[in-house]
This record gives structure tokens, sequence and C-alpha cells, in this order.
């Protein structure tokens, strides 16, 4: 399929499509693939958030402590609506560490929440290129698709985040309103 034609929904529902066929960036803490292991699992020997919420710490963490101070600063600064600042940080951060998945997320929620949906649906691919399990980017982009009154593309993406994360009951609960009567749209 030529890319070039397509919108930006359909270009990164591909791209979701594809996610089981890829590999997460060689930068991410190893620590991730047992936690996605024990998250997988239907039962859990640990408290949900304790698991889920490892797994957002090791995502925000970085090596270089000075990038790890200014992702604080990011999240400190979505919490309080400083977009304007927030959002230069973000762009310093993507210049200086590209390969760092949870910097594109962070724009892409930014975006979000400033109604930039082709900026976010964006941040969310490179996001997704870089991670491809993570869950919050799937829940987001199904958030834009709703906004968007696109339900199909919105299922497909709750769905993908739910194969990541059964734990989700808010996004269960909105596959259940998109169509629990058919089958998922995917396996």
């Amino acid at each position: 399929m030529n890319t070039d034609k397509i919108g930006p929904l359909d270009r990164a529902l591909e791209l979701i499509l594809s996610l089981d066929h890829m590999d997460p960036a060689a930068n991410l803490p190893e620590e991730l693939d047992g936690l996605f292991d024990h998250l997988a699992q239907l039962e859990l020997s640990e408290p949900l958030d304790v698991v889920e919420g490892s797994i957002w710490a090791l995502w925000c963490s970085h090596p270089d402590e000075r990038a790890a101070q200014r992702m604080e600063r990011v999240i400190g600064g979505l919490a309080q609506g400083r977009f304007d600042a927030t959002e230069h940080l973000l762009n310093d951060l993507i210049r200086d560490y590209p390969d760092w998945a949870e910097v594109w997320n962070k724009r892409a929620t930014l975006y979000f929440l400033q109604n930039r949906d082709e900026e976010s649906i964006s941040d969310i691919e490179t996001t997704l290129r870089l991670e491809p399990r993570h869950f919050g980017a799937l829940g987001g982009f199904g958030q834009i698709c709703l906004r968007q009154n696109e339900a199909v593309s919105a299922r497909i993406a709750f769905e993908k985040a739910l194969l990541v994360n059964p734990h989700l009951d808010g996004v269960h609960e909105i596959v259940h309103e998109l169509g629990a009567e058919f089958p998922p749209v995917i396996n």
C-alpha cells in the first residue's frame, strides 16, 4: 500500500496491526521483558499497581541523571498544565534522546491534551516503533480515534492494548461499549 496517500489514522493503524512482528528498541531496560511477561498473566502474584508502576518508572527512567530530571519536569509540567514550557522541554529531550520512547509518548500526550491529533498520532507512531508494548500509547491512539468518530480503529487499538495489558478495566469497558456482541476485531 502506498502510505503517502493514506491519512494519519490509517497509517498509524497499519503500524498497530504490525506490532506483533516488532521488537522493542535495544536501549529499553531489560527488566521490562519480565514485567510484561508478568503483566500478561490473568492472575498476578503482585498488586497490579506495582507491576504497572514499575513499567512506567522504567519507561520514564534514563541512564543520564540530567535526562531523568528533565523528564520529571515534563511530568510536572503536564500535570500543572504548563504546556508551552513542557513542549519546549520535550522538543529538547527528543533532540537529545531521539531513541527514548517515553519522551515521544509524553509529547503525544501533550498534543492530545491540546487537541493536536495529527501531531499526537505521529508521536504515538514513533513511540510504538521504539516500544511496541506501550499500552499507554495504544490507549491514547484509541482515544483519538474515538474523538474522531472512528470506532473500529479505536476498538482495534484498545484490543491491542489489552493484549499487552489485560488488566486495563476501563479499556475493557470501552471495548464492550464499542461492540461486545461482535467477535474481537484482532486475534
